[in-house]
């Protein structure tokens, strides 16, 4: 059998090559299509069970399917998967436009709605329809017969130009490399970040030491070294990727514009003034106007913050480093060095506590005391040696799995995420309990471990490694049965990022770090007295970095309201109305902007500071219970969170979940308090 048609378990990674894709997909597409016409036939009753079931049950086969493919292309990007997954790609959006736009099905959905069953229904499946009748409206059903073949050549479009897009990032920043030969023109850079750029040089034959422009590469270098020459050509390199100074065939420029003429198409189509009010209408957010007042206040409120942040960082840089003027390349060293100055501690001896398996560790048994769960090694077949696989157990009971992909390699994008392998659902006719239980992948982009020394985290990567886990928890921990709204399906886009947030507050607290802590050579704990300091430095240019998100987001906003193609033009317009640090006019940030034109963040990346207003005030609840329960650990107010905000996963509106949590509509209060910009705090 070709593997990714076996559904029965878990994806058969040893099984699956690039050469079963066209094959398998294609016959999902090819059963899809004539079930579809069954079901689009009058005399199939508009009923749950004898159309929306056989529609679900067909439809997740071939998303379980394709979404196997797509994994594999994230991460494992060589010629042969990528030339799989882009000759099914045009195939697979085909096929995803034809079925949003038939006319007949949307019709069936209306008569389901309309009909005595409907009120029968419990309210998830109610919720189910609805969402289908919205998303088939979203989807063009509703055009005229003879605009459904140009809507769908641009959904074909534009799938095709998403993929591009981040192959051409991955491409650019896999083909520049600086080689460092002498022992000086590494000073300031940390033991293990070196042996690692030796090692990279190692392996291909080389002396002296390779850099790239891969996080757990470029990142160090921009923060410890102390060669400025390096540090600037580094942030060249890295700021220019896929922009017209490199391989004409890489610049993403013209993908930018394209992908925007056509979204635009796309929302006039439908009857939008804009692509930003078609995306927000899945969303929690009313309108673009709303969003953009909630990101201006922000800024408003983080600016006075931010301008001491500078001023204080430049101040430092003249006085104590020599620097009248901090380039871009510079910011980062400069406040690596200010943060050593004030706080007597650097990045780099903190991370020498956080091996990855005492992370690994820690996490797991947070997770254990606040939901009531156990995570236990697993075995399944990976797509790569270092990929690990867990289960999660509830009384004894499984409940979820998931992959971990923690290390960077050329063949990976970037960034990290969560993907869902599988989602809950019930399997059995008779509905007596038996369900399918949801599997996540987990992906980070880590420094793998060097020689024999165990991969060490800087906190960014603990935060970062809590975050992607908070994602997982909202897919895994779900007890919805209901395949549409089941974990992080159905989920507003905006509130998406509410439990992985929240996690990531837990790694400020010493009950949690305490315990998963480990010197790299002497075993010894983090001392109480680094982590005060950490503590004290945790709002460190808080400002700053506030306003740089904020930046990102109305930059984003005002890309796909204003209609506006001269993005380089526009972002330099957001950046006067509310940043407060310019880099050179050189910098294509756009050009590797993938959450806004190859991901699902286009007119949503406010979603992060939305979502962190939510994720704050709901952490909120753990800090209140401390004064009786001594901790934030707290396994009855966790009880709550996962029963009123995971468990629930997509099956009613987020903010119903959030006010039952906490009893209220949200506040930011939390989240301006907890990033050292309350009054409290100022």
């Amino acid at each position: 059998m070709n593997p990714l048609l076996d559904f029965a378990g878990l994806p058969r990674f040893a099984d699956i090559a690039p050469e079963h894709v066209t094959p398998a997909i294609r016959q999902l597409l090819d059963a899809n299509r004539a079930l579809l016409a069954r079901l689009e036939r009058p005399e199939t009753p508009a009923t749950w069970s004898d159309f929306v079931q056989p529609m679900t049950d067909a439809g997740e086969r071939l998303g379980r399917a394709w979404g196997i493919v797509g994994h594999l292309h994230g991460v494992n990007d060589v010629p042969e998967w990528r030339e799989a997954y882009n000759a099914m790609l045009p195939e697979v959006t085909r096929f995803y436009a034809e079925l949003g736009q038939n006319l007949a099905l949307y019709e069936k959905f209306k008569a389901l709605a309309a009909s005595p069953e409907y009120v029968q229904l419990n309210p998830v499946r109610q919720r189910i329809i609805d969402h289908e009748i919205r998303d088939f409206r979203l989807a063009g059903a509703e055009l005229p017969a003879d605009r459904k073949p140009r809507f769908q050549e641009i959904q074909e479009e534009l799938s095709a130009l998403a993929a591009k897009f981040s192959e051409n990032l991955l491409d650019a920043t896999n083909a520049h490399a600086e080689w460092v030969a002498e022992e000086a023109g590494v000073a300031g850079l940390p033991d293990d970040v070196k042996a690692a750029a030796r090692a990279a040089a190692e392996n291909e034959g080389k002396p002296g030491w390779k850099f790239t422009l891969h996080a757990p590469s470029y990142l160090p270098v921009m923060q410890y070294a102390d060669d400025r020459e390096l540090r600037a050509r580094m942030y060249r390199a890295y700021a220019t990727r896929a922009a017209e100074f490199g391989k004409p065939e890489w610049d993403n420029g013209p993908l930018i514009e394209r992908l925007l003429e056509l979204r635009a198409e796309e929302a006039r189509m439908l009857g939008f003034a804009n692509f930003a009010e078609l995306s927000l209408t899945p969303k929690m957010a009313d309108s673009p106007a709303q969003v953009a007042a909630f990101l201006r206040d922000m800024a408003a409120q983080a600016r006075p913050f931010a301008e001491r942040d500078l001023a204080e960082l430049r101040e430092f840089a003249a006085q104590e480093l020599g620097l009248d003027k901090p380039e871009s390349w510079d910011m980062s060293w400069a406040s690596e060095k200010l943060k050593l100055a004030r706080y007597a501690f650097s990045d780099d001896e903190v991370k020498q506590y956080f091996p990855e398996h005492k992370v690994l560790e820690g996490l797991f048994r947070c997770v254990e005391t606040l939901f009531g769960v156990q995570i236990k090694p697993d075995r399944a077949t990976t797509w790569h040696p270092a990929v690990r696989f867990f289960r999660i157990e509830r009384k004894g009971k499984l409940v979820g799995q998931f992959f971990l992909d923690p290390y960077a390699r050329e063949t990976k994008r970037g960034g990290a995420w969560m993907a869902d392998a599988r989602s809950r659902r019930s399997i059995d006719a008779n509905e007596d309990g038996t369900v399918q239980t949801p599997v996540a992948y987990l992906c980070c982009n880590f420094s793998p471990p060097v020689g024999d020394k165990p991969a060490l985290l800087t906190h960014d990567e603990v935060l970062t490694l809590f975050h992607e886990t908070g994602h997982g928890l909202h897919h895994l921990l779900t007890e919805v049965d209901e395949l549409a709204v089941s974990g992080i399906d159905g989920v507003e886009w905006d509130a998406v990022e509410l439990p992985s947030q929240f996690m990531e507050n837990f790694c400020w607290e010493w009950d949690v770090l305490k315990d998963m802590t480990a010197h790299a050579d002497s075993g010894a704990p983090l001392p109480r007295a680094l982590y005060d300091k950490m503590i004290a430095a945790k709002n460190f240019q808080s400002g700053l970095f506030t306003l740089r998100q904020i930046e990102f987001a109305l930059f984003d906003l005002r890309l796909y309201s204003e209609g506006r193609s001269d993005f380089m033009s526009l972002l330099n317009e957001v950046r006067h109305e509310v940043a407060v640090v310019f880099p050179p006019a050189w910098n294509r940030f756009p050009q590797s902007f993938s959450h806004i034109f190859a991901g699902g963040y286009a007119a949503g990346y406010y979603s992060y500071k939305w979502a962190e207003v939510l994720s704050a005030d709901a952490y909120a609840a753990f800090e209140e219970v401390v004064p009786d329960v001594g901790t934030v650990l707290d396994a009855q107010t966790g009880e709550r969170f996962w029963r009123e905000i995971l468990s629930v996963g997509g099956s009613r509106p987020a903010l119903e979940s959030f006010q039952a949590f906490r009893g209220r509509a949200p506040s930011p209060d939390a989240l301006l308090r907890h990033n050292g910009m309350s009054e409290t705090t100022a």
